[in-house]
């Protein structure tokens, strides 16, 4: 089994944490017992012009930095997790454009931070992600519209009926999607609805409305956050073509079935280069199980993305670790670069030093590309040249 990951635990490790969540539900199956309330929200499909590539300065390949070659070779984007933080060497990484093109708020967005109590929103995290990528010529994803978690308790603990929680999610998502309307290349509209078994999680909106807030909450996006964005499922673990792959592939397809704008899905991809406590003895796929789970989404007329890449392992850190872990990031990449329709790699993170792993997981860590001194790691190399081997056909 997998571990529970990131989203559910995030805020950055410098600043401050959220405590891990030990309390386990009763697992509701998909195919038996199904809670579905009746839903009277009107559900249409909106149309949705296809994003851009972004282009960016030329440059020789022995400088190039991560997005300009994956740029160069027509993807969209390499992006990184953003929070704005006083850390000149950090900031100057993620500001400059041969790095990454494309930023993800780790916070900034998600519920807690924007409507903490009902109908009193606060945006200036949120504007300054948008002014910060409006500065810096970035992509932002933005992330994150219906969760479960990092959800204030006047949703998660509010005992409303079916047709207020609607109302509720209708008027968060206008005032947030709306706010940002064609500013943001992508939202993640809902993230992890899935158990570990490809079930539905059972959460406040499952909870009440059933499967349905699903489509709901992508027909709310699609009508607020504008005609230029792409509407993505995100999920952990479903990298490992396993129940919870099908689990995802379900979604999707009862999404399309109500005719609703759904662009994309998004594989978050925190992995492990090594079996780890927290791994339940996995590791990384290899290439071939990688590409077959991107093949099989982007199969029903969507696009994919590695939206939180990291591998981690146990620490501490030696050259050995160091190389399995360079090869892991490499499987990743190269799956990506299989897929036509897998646009971008979005890495959960610049440096060591921030990572929110070591929070939750106190053995294990190092999985991002710089250390924590930001001196580039092996796996920094890996990801450049398997983006430069590339040979497109």
């Amino acid at each position: 089994m997998r571990s529970p990951l990131p989203s559910t635990y995030w805020r950055s490790a410098s600043t401050d944490h959220f405590s891990i969540s030990t309390s386990s539900s009763k697992i509701i199956s998909a195919y038996d017992n199904m809670h579905l309330p009746s839903i009277t929200a009107a559900l249409a499909l909106i149309g949705i012009s296809a994003a851009t590539p972004t282009d960016t300065s030329s440059s020789s390949s022995k400088d190039q930095g991560l997005a300009q070659a994956w740029t160069s070779k027509g993807r969209q984007y390499i992006g990184t997790a953003l929070t704005i933080r006083d850390d000149p060497i950090e900031q100057g990484i993620i500001q400059a454009r041969n790095e990454f093109n494309s930023i993800t708020p780790e916070n900034a967005m998600k519920w807690e931070s924007t409507e903490p109590s009902r109908n009193n929103f606060t945006f200036a995290g949120a504007d300054a992600i948008i002014d910060f990528a409006d500065k810096y010529k970035k992509e932002v994803r933005c992330h994150t519209l219906v969760w479960h978690s990092q959800l204030p308790a006047w949703v998660s603990e509010g005992n409303f009926d079916n047709k207020t929680l609607i109302s509720i999610m209708e008027n968060h998502i206008k005032k947030l999607a709306g706010r940002y309307k064609n500013k943001c290349t992508h939202w993640d509209v809902v993230n992890e609805a899935l158990e570990e078994d490809g079930t539905y999680r059972k959460s406040v909106f499952y909870n009440t409305i059933g499967e349905a807030f699903i489509p709901i909450a992508f027909r709310l996006a699609s009508k607020y956050a504008g005609s230029h964005t792409k509407l993505y499922y995100n999920d952990y673990n479903l990298e490992y073509n396993n129940n919870k792959t099908l689990g995802a592939l379900r979604i999707l397809k009862l999404v399309q079935s109500y005719g609703v704008q759904i662009d994309g899905v998004g594989l978050q991809a925190h992995l492990t280069s090594e079996a780890t406590a927290s791994s339940g003895g996995g590791v990384t796929p290899d290439t071939n199980t990688l590409t077959k789970v991107l093949k099989g989404f982007t199969d029903l007329g969507v696009e994919v993305a590695y939206t939180e890449l990291d591998v981690r392992f146990t620490v501490p850190v030696t050259e050995a670790k160091l190389k399995v872990q360079a090869d892991a990031y490499a499987r990743v990449v190269q799956s990506c670069i299989n897929i036509k329709k897998c646009v971008g790699i979005t890495i959960w993170g610049v440096s060591d030093k921030y990572s929110w792993i070591p929070g939750v997981f106190k053995t294990e860590g190092a999985a991002l590309l710089w250390d924590e001194q930001f001196n580039k790691k092996p796996a920094y190399y890996s990801v450049l040249k398997t983006i430069q081997a590339w040979r497109k056909t």
